[in-house]
């Protein structure tokens, strides 16, 4: 029986398990995957406080080591489900049971892939799915922006302020994103659309070197010369195991405020896979310690 189980080793997991340990707790983290979450590809990290630049995996690894450190316990594991009894919780996994006086929920939400040929191949070579995270390794050079919402408006505002030029290609006319973030992209004299269009392919040799796509309307197949593709088309967290346990919203993360807290009384949100505007390191931290500090009062 832990103080405090923790599902998720991203940076708001294991963060988590630093704070509630330092506080003389017990917790343990359980994660399916490798501990650091979507960061580990990253193959540097230049927007967190106190590194000028880090290697996702080598960031990654010192917060493992650091909760480690700390004695908090991990496990790998993929949780099933979990269900709340009279005093306690329990998340069954593939592995194992596991039970504890709180829960914290840092699963994390990660971006959806296009499914196109090449993709898998140049992730980290030229394919990314942050532009904040990677965006200023393609100074000076010609990037695309796969989408149509919120999200590709944004990573290609972001971009454009750094790269030569950014093309934002969308498989409708129209586009879903916001009206005002869309007028601004469009004063920008190093950004273009191209619509109706269905990527076909991404390809290179060691990095990327172009996308290839069909003009929907033509039927003519098209190639666009690109250093870098950035995809786009929103996020996706992994709750479908919470359906019915907490209170999750129309996209499936997780209903929970600044306080992380969930509707039921002793299980917490952190990081990406609660509902928020900003995800990033920096936030997933923040979360993590919230969550953390708000469980040891639970408990105490």
């Amino acid at each position: 029986m832990y103080d405090v189980l923790i599902i998720g080793a991203g940076t708001a997991g294991l963060t988590a398990a630093i704070y509630t340990m330092r506080a003389g707790k017990t917790a343990c983290v359980i994660e399916s995957n490798m501990y650091g979450g979507q960061i580990v590809n990253s193959p540097a990290v230049e927007n967190y406080p106190g590194f000028a630049s880090i290697s996702g995996y080598d960031y990654a690894n010192q917060l493992y080591e650091q909760a480690k450190g700390c004695g908090a316990d991990y496990v790998t594991d993929n949780i099933t489900s979990v269900y709340r009894g009279a005093s306690s919780f329990t998340a069954i996994g593939v592995s194992g049971k596991y039970e504890s006086r709180t829960l914290i929920l840092a699963i994390g939400a990660k971006r959806r892939k296009m499914g196109v040929a090449g993709e898998d191949a140049f992730s980290g070579k030229g394919v990314s799915y942050c532009a904040t995270c990677d965006g200023m390794f393609f100074r000076g050079k010609d990037v695309a922006v796969l989408g149509g919402g919120n999200t590709a408006f944004d990573d290609a505002l972001f971009l454009s302020n750094y790269c030569n030029s950014v093309t934002i290609l969308h498989r409708r006319d129209g586009f879903r994103g916001e009206a005002a973030k869309l007028a601004s992209l469009k004063e920008r004299e190093n950004v273009r659309f191209i619509t109706d269009v269905t990527v076909d392919e991404i390809t290179g040799d060691a990095k990327v070197s172009a996308i290839r796509y069909t003009d929907k309307k033509s039927g003519e197949k098209k190639e666009l010369s690109v250093d870098g593709v950035f995809v786009a088309i929103g996020q996706e967290p992994d709750t479908a195991f919470l359906e019915g346990v907490v209170e999750l919203d129309a996209a499936g993360y997780i209903v929970a405020g600044e306080d992380c807290e969930t509707n039921v009384e002793g299980i917490y949100a952190a990081g990406d896979c609660r509902t928020k505007k900003i995800r990033q390191l920096t936030t997933a931290a923040a979360d993590g310690t919230v969550a953390a500090l708000a469980a040891v009062t639970y408990i105490e």
